[in-house]
């Protein structure tokens, strides 16, 4: 029982690992606008909340820095974040 709660587990962060991969290179090479590009970030968190419940931070500390760089890299800025999270004091 606890040997496949692992094993669902490590699938559920290879595929979490393969969708931002995925996203990071599709915000770097489609022609997205720095909303759609937004968007893709806030569509990938909710995909990943999805899987881990609860785990909103563990994306804001290890996932939004990495998309952050890629939308600094291809618009010459860095967005502040929409979510609540960055917003309050």
């Amino acid at each position: 029982m606890e040997e496949n709660m692992v094993r669902e587990e490590n699938r559920k962060i290879r595929f979490l690992r393969f969708l931002v991969d995925l996203s990071l290179m599709s915000i770097q090479q489609n022609d997205f606008s720095i909303e759609e590009a937004l968007k893709v970030v806030e569509d990938v968190k909710h995909a990943a909340c999805n899987f881990f419940p609860g785990k909103e931070e563990a994306f804001e500390l290890i996932y939004r820095p990495r998309f952050q760089r890629v939308i600094q890299e291809k618009f010459g800025l860095l967005p502040d974040s929409p979510s609540p999270e960055r917003s309050s004091p």
